[in-house]
């Protein structure tokens, strides 16, 4: 799954680069996306990031490209990894991070579930 994003004025941080924050806010979203997507009749919270470092800065105006593929499957978690590219109409090929993100699918109780086969 591929998604974009522009980098706006709200999301600069005090040096008037892209938030640590709202990058990682994202990558989560479009993860939790691809995964809803993917199984469309289960509810997943997010049970975490592997590492996270931040490669490259980003300024304001900046297209970030979202990549997303699934890496993993287990009973009640599929595990996405996303890489963030930062560029321009012309070239989107600039890796600032990548991480893994592994969701849970949960029941109406809150509990751990089993994945549909």
């Amino acid at each position: 799954m591929e998604n974009h994003k522009l980098v706006l004025p709200i999301n600069l941080n005090q040096y008037g680069y892209l938030f640590g924050g709202d990058l990682l806010k994202w990558v989560d979203e479009y993860a939790w996306i691809a995964a809803t997507m993917e199984y469309p009749e289960c509810n997943f919270v997010t049970l975490g990031m592997d590492k996270v470092e931040f490669k490259k800065s980003v300024k304001q105006g900046t297209i970030l490209k979202f990549i997303v593929e699934k890496t993993q499957t287990g009973n009640t978690s599929v595990k996405y990894l996303v890489h963030v590219y930062r560029g321009n109409n012309k070239a989107m090929d600039d890796l600032i991070f990548s991480t893994r993100v592994t969701f849970v699918r949960i029941d109406q109780m809150g509990n751990k579930a089993p994945l549909p086969k």
